[in-house]
């Protein structure tokens, strides 16, 4: 990580209720994208939302990463993947069969190969908004961070770097093909072997780390902003990305 880490990511105060975007919704080859930071920015980060989609927390931290360093300006795109029918905050997690059976069925149109090739026309698309834009990270949160984890993995990568916050279906067979730098935050609820093996498969730069007391989505839709504990720990992940990026990206 960057000795400057600290010095350069100073984000913003964050809101623990009633945030006001600062981005935009465009459409990027035919998809709702929410979009934020300057307009003339080099540098691009690729948000892939969780499950439920355009959450307030989530829409914070694509604000946060494209401001929340001082020194270095990123835009930032989130398509809407799912166009406008993410999960219900209330399936999850699954605790009754009532639960169990409305999420594997929406699951079924979000299993990752139905979205993963929608991935170049986005870039494609966003680098014609922003011609500027000379490189791309990503990060991935929970069902995004599998997206992540699989793109980084390409022969040719599409980005510089990746992060994953709180992933889905940890694959430690992906960390073998990854080829781009890669950060790895897990929360309380990743099987902490299955995190272990995926750290020792990368052979890339790598920062992977568990937050022992959050819950899955600590970063992104299921982030507690109220709980202080729970808004310093998002404060904290959003710290790390944003020197993980200064770093690779």
């Amino acid at each position: 990580m960057s000795k400057h880490s600290e010095a350069c990511c100073r984000i913003p105060p964050v809101i623990d209720e009633g945030y006001k975007p600062k981005g935009t919704y465009i459409e990027l080859s035919g998809t709702r994208t929410y979009v934020t930071g300057p307009a003339d920015a080099e540098k691009a980060i690729l948000s892939v939302y969780d499950i439920f989609g355009f959450f307030p927390q989530t829409i914070q931290g694509a604000d946060i990463l494209a401001a929340g360093d001082v020194e270095r300006k990123y835009q930032v795109y989130m398509p809407d993947f799912f166009n406008g029918n993410p999960a219900e905050i209330d399936w999850y997690p699954p605790t009754d069969d009532g639960k169990n059976a409305k999420l594997g069925k929406w699951f079924e149109s979000a299993v990752w190969p139905k979205h993963l090739p929608k991935v170049q026309g986005l870039l494609d698309a966003a680098e014609r908004h922003n011609p500027n834009i000379k490189s791309w990270g990503i990060i991935g949160y929970c069902w995004g961070g599998k997206m992540a984890s699989i793109l980084a993995g390409d022969e040719k990568p599409l980005f510089k770097a990746a992060v994953q916050t709180s992933p889905a279906r940890i694959d430690p067979s992906d960390a073998a093909n990854v080829k781009i730098p890669m950060m790895l935050l897990a929360s309380e609820e990743e099987a902490s072997e299955e995190v272990k093996k995926y750290e020792e498969n990368l052979k890339v730069p790598k920062h992977i780390e568990t937050f022992e007391d959050q819950v899955h989505g600590f970063m992104s839709a299921r982030a507690n902003l109220k709980d202080k504990k729970a808004k310093a720990e998002y404060e904290r992940g959003y710290r790390l990305t944003l020197g993980f990026f200064r770093d690779y990206l």
